[in-house]
């Protein structure tokens, strides 16, 4: 019926080679003099989303989650993961071989402290662990008697026998009509940036902010089309680009060397130490930037000059054609969603339908638009308890049929050239339970209370962040992960600074692009979430307002089910919210669909029938 091209399902984790891959890697150790080593995900540039080759953690312990470390020693291994993966990681590891531990509630420090025994040495890759996370866990070291010790070479290129090839995505340029300014004008920024700092060059290491910096885009990560690519931006004279010069074509070399001067990967560690020798201050975010980094400029005489990454905030304020393309996309993605809704609303009462089939007829329709370039992430499709693992990723193990009595939880995205989407439905498969739809409510209230938020310029997402939970926890319940992320234009579908969540310190400026996604999940029952991206924006008019006020534009157009929700629990002001934005839904994305689906739409975003 239908066909995925952009993921697969199959089961990327082995939990049953983890025993003998830990008994080599051990090996491995003890042959270097080593007590342990630290094992995260991540690779050389800090992404999210990792390319095959560094998949290290995945290959070592089975967990193929986003997030996590393991610390490997003589006789125990364990595996922090965050609250979205505390079903997950258990489902794919074997627990006889690893120990779990919440990456905040008991994280990897506290851990070592209390378990690494004194005299050890603890291994761990400058490439793979930030400036601010290796001082972190030297003190942990330290605090145990132990050391910290770093390993130059990597310990899985001797026991890794079919480690994939480093990608060689071809890179291609975001044009203007997407970008919205000139990569010329994007460098005189962050230079005028760079004369406020006490240093003579900055160093991006982030492949986000390297692929907005030089306006191009590649396909080295699965599902983000980042360049894997380093650069260096000096006060004066020409910015510097590292990059493998198999992923460039004559034209976009041409271009770039209009821009700076090309140079091959294996130059970037030698141009570093060169800085260091002239005793020169460079500039770099020791939150995100690699410690080898820092460590070649030290080593061999230079300073560093700490600070958050200028290009950060820029890029993650969208300018007007940027936040033109996210409309155009969410109306576009909108229409896909909605005639994926109304084809599940067809076929999930008969009961044959899979998590696999709904996530291969969710891409189907996003690839109809004719613009679709990949999916923004591996779609999260969830039947019942499935629904209850925040970052469910069915396999075809795992794969189950989506039966009446359940609800269904969806969370996909698209990448497009103009805009990137990530929008999450939960969908009732016959009727609800009472407590199914009392608890949707709730999560509904908290969503709505986000999208009608009004707040001063300057506002943080952690001042916005309880908004969302507050009619969940009136209930004694809570959901484990951010209510918010940002989101990248044609990039990343999880972009910093900024984001809505009980650690979001970055303040939240207009033109930024988030996520209003709060949840609940019931562990081994079911899962709910309602997700729109939204814009902020200048808030209307206030009269005697004394600051400048912001809100939120809510920009994904999609139903929302209506049979979910308990009318009873809503105010007057949360009912007038959801038909408005029904009525705004349904009169964007009607022009767009077929009759069959337009009637579907029409009767999905009904009025609310009052309690």
């Amino acid at each position: 019926m239908f066909e995925a091209h952009f993921q697969t399902f199959d089961d990327r984790g082995e939990r049953a080679a983890s025993a003998p891959r830990l008994a080599a890697l051990r090996a491995e150790l003890k042959r270097r003099g080593l007590d342990g080593l630290i094992v995260p995900r991540a690779d050389r540039f800090q992404n999210e989303y990792v390319p095959p080759c560094a998949e290290q953690l995945a290959w070592l312990t089975g967990f193929t989650g986003s997030a996590g470390v393991a610390i490997v020693l003589a006789e125990r291994a364990v595996i922090f993961v965050d609250g979205r993966y505390m079903m997950q990681v258990r489902e794919e590891i074997d627990a006889a071989a690893v120990t779990v531990e919440h990456l905040i509630e008991r994280p990897p420090t506290q851990w070592i402290e209390e378990n690494l025994p004194g005299g050890a040495k603890l291994g761990y890759s400058p490439w793979l662990h930030t400036v601010d996370g290796a001082e972190r866990l030297g003190k942990a070291c330290a605090a145990a008697e132990a050391s910290l010790v770093a390993v130059d070479d990597d310990p899985f290129d001797a026991i890794w026998k079919e480690r994939p090839q480093p990608p060689l995505g071809a890179v291609v340029a975001h044009d203007l009509r997407y970008a919205g300014e000139d990569a010329r004008a994007k460098l005189a920024r962050v230079r005028a940036d760079l004369q406020k700092f006490n240093a003579d060059t900055l160093v991006v290491g982030d492949p986000q902010a390297v692929s907005w910096l030089f306006n191009i885009r590649g396909s080295d990560v699965p599902h983000t089309p980042v360049v894997l690519a380093f650069a260096m931006v000096p006060k004066a004279g020409p910015p510097a680009l590292y990059i493998d010069a198999r992923k460039l074509g004559n034209d976009i070399r041409h271009r770039l060397e209009e821009l700076a001067e090309v140079r091959a990967t294996a130059d970037f560690e030698r141009d570093l130490a060169a800085l260091g020798k002239a005793q020169r201050a460079v500039r770099l975010d020791p939150a995100s930037c690699p410690e080898a980094i820092a460590r070649l400029v030290t080593d061999n005489g230079g300073t560093i000059s700490r600070g958050g990454d200028p290009i950060a905030p820029m890029k993650a304020v969208k300018n007007p054609v940027e936040i033109a393309g996210a409309r155009a996309a969410q109306l576009r993605d909108g229409a896909a969603v909605t005639r994926f809704l109304a084809w599940f609303d067809r076929e999930a009462p008969h009961g044959k339908l899979t998590e696999i089939d709904a996530v291969e007829a969710m891409e189907s329709f996003r690839r109809d638009t004719g613009l679709l370039k990949d999916v923004s992430f591996p779609t999260i499709a969830g039947a019942g308890a499935d629904g209850a693992i925040v970052h469910y990723r069915v396999t075809r193990r795992s794969n189950r049929r989506i039966v009446p009595g359940e609800i269904f939880l969806i969370d996909s995205g698209g990448q497009y050239e103009d805009g990137t989407t990530d929008i999450t439905r939960t969908i009732a498969v016959g009727t609800p339970s009472a407590e199914m739809r009392r608890n949707f409510t709730l999560v509904l209230k908290g969503h709505i209370a986000i999208a009608r938020a009004v707040f001063p310029d300057g506002t943080t997402g952690a001042q916005l962040d309880t908004l969302s939970r507050q009619f969940l926890w009136q209930a004694g319940l809570d959901f484990d992960h951010g209510t918010g992320h940002g989101v990248g234009s044609y990039l990343s579908v999880h972009e910093g600074p900024a984001r809505i969540s009980k650690l979001g310190g970055a303040p939240l400026k207009r033109g930024m692009i988030l996520s209003n996604e709060p949840g609940y999940y019931r562990a081994g029952g079911y899962g709910t979430r309602i997700e729109n991206l939204i814009l902020v924006t200048e808030a209307a008019p206030v009269a005697d307002a004394e600051k400048p006020l912001n809100a939120f534009e809510t920009l994904t157009l999609a139903p929302i089910d209506a049979r979910l929700i308990d009318p009873a629990l809503l105010n007057a002001g949360e009912s007038g919210w959801l038909d408005a934005y029904h009525a705004r839904a349904r009169d964007a994305l009607a022009p767009l669909l077929d009759a069959p689906t337009r009637e579907w739409l029409i009767a999905a975003t009904a009025p609310l029938a009052p309690a």
